[in-house]
């Protein structure tokens, strides 16, 4: 069974639901995912508060930088948005340039996670200096690991839409991106409320 789209340019297979059988599976992942990054917290709540011979949280954390970075990463989230909207109307320029926003509030979101990482590594936080920095990197590397796999889907998208942009035709391709680019924007709120500010707060 197949649906045509309100604007005639593509088909895509849908489910018994009603819903494009891409979108269905990658909500499955998507699922996946949240139980794969719930797993990680959990372990690093457990482990909270046995930080051995290694620097602490309050000693290492930047509140305000940290911030910034996640302000950057949530307005990416809002651009996504605008790309899909202009890709869905047929604005295939503009789609392709809030695509491109989206990209680089990504690349500069992990520059300010490589920037905390070295910074932490100089003051001795290490994978093996204490279960806190074993738990801290594994759960924030993973997070930044997911971020710049979204960011090079993103720029794969601008390739391929190099000559007439990403219009219509690729409006479920842009729309797809985006689901997983909100994704991760989601649990960096959650990362950003439980390891950072809940900790600053104690």
């Amino acid at each position: 069974m197949s649906l045509e789209t309100a604007h005639g340019h593509e088909h895509a297979e849908v489910t018994n639901t009603g819903i494009d059988n891409r979108k269905l599976g990658f909500w499955l992942f998507l699922s996946s995912e949240t139980i794969f990054f719930a797993c990680l917290l959990v372990g690093y709540l457990v482990y909270h508060g046995q930080n051995g011979s290694g620097p602490t949280p309050a000693e290492l954390f930047e509140i305000p930088l940290t911030s910034i970075s996640t302000f950057v990463l949530l307005m990416s989230s809002l651009s996504v948005v605008l790309g899909v909207f202009s890709a869905q109307q047929g604005h295939a320029k503009a789609a392709r340039g809030w695509v491109a926003a989206t990209a680089l509030m990504g690349l500069v979101f992990l520059g300010f996670q490589a920037y905390e990482f070295t910074h932490f590594y100089h003051e001795g936080l290490t994978l093996s200096s204490s279960l806190f920095g074993t738990t801290f990197y594994v759960l924030t590397g993973f997070h930044g690991a997911h971020v710049a796999v979204g960011v090079i889907w993103l720029l794969s998208l601008l390739f391929h839409g190099r000559k007439g942009g990403l219009g219509q035709d690729k409006a479920g391709d842009v729309e797809i991106a985006g689901l997983y680019w909100h994704f991760v924007d989601i649990v960096w709120i959650v990362l950003f409320t439980v390891v950072y500010l809940l900790e600053a707060a104690m």
